[in-house]
């Protein structure tokens, strides 16, 4: 538990430290309770979306996947094959979280749907995103949101 909140702790210091130029492997997040800052792998075409975050054993504190989609859908995801707890934070085109799903349970077959008009998804550890406070509202800011219409846009 100390080691969860020293990391907790490093990831928001990490992310008030942080430039405001971003970078492929970074998401950072924002809201009424602060700023983390995510390493992120990318997956933006239908072969990466679909493995996902399948076979990991183990996803490191402040890291995660962001998917990425040409034009904003309905989006659905299943845990098929994935072995820990992820949370799954909903993207609107201007990088707006439209949605959150906490502690998807591994394995499950069942849908979460992301409902319409979403264009990325960030999955990071399950439980992660209570943690932190994560609300509809909160503003993503990466290279891959378009930066003219972005909520939180890199400087």
């Amino acid at each position: 538990m100390i080691r969860l909140l020293l990391g907790l702790a490093a990831g928001l210091v990490l992310a008030g430290a942080a430039g405001a130029t971003c970078r492929p492997d970074v998401a950072e997040i924002r809201g009424d309770w602060g700023s983390a800052r995510f390493t992120v792998e990318i997956a933006d075409d239908a072969a990466e979306r679909a493995d996902g975050l399948m076979h990991r054993e183990s996803l490191g504190t402040f890291s995660g996947m962001l998917f990425v989609y040409p034009s904003p859908r309905r989006v659905g995801f299943w845990m098929k094959n994935t072995l820990i707890p992820l949370d799954m934070i909903f993207l609107d085109p201007r990088g707006a979280v439209l949605r959150i799903h906490e502690n998807a349970e591994p394995g499950s077959l069942a849908t979460i749907d992301g409902g319409p008009g979403v264009q990325a998804v960030l999955e990071i550890n399950g439980g992660m995103a209570a943690r932190l406070g994560l609300a509809p509202g909160d503003e993503l800011r990466h290279p891959a949101i378009p930066q003219e219409i972005a909520a939180w846009p890199c400087e």
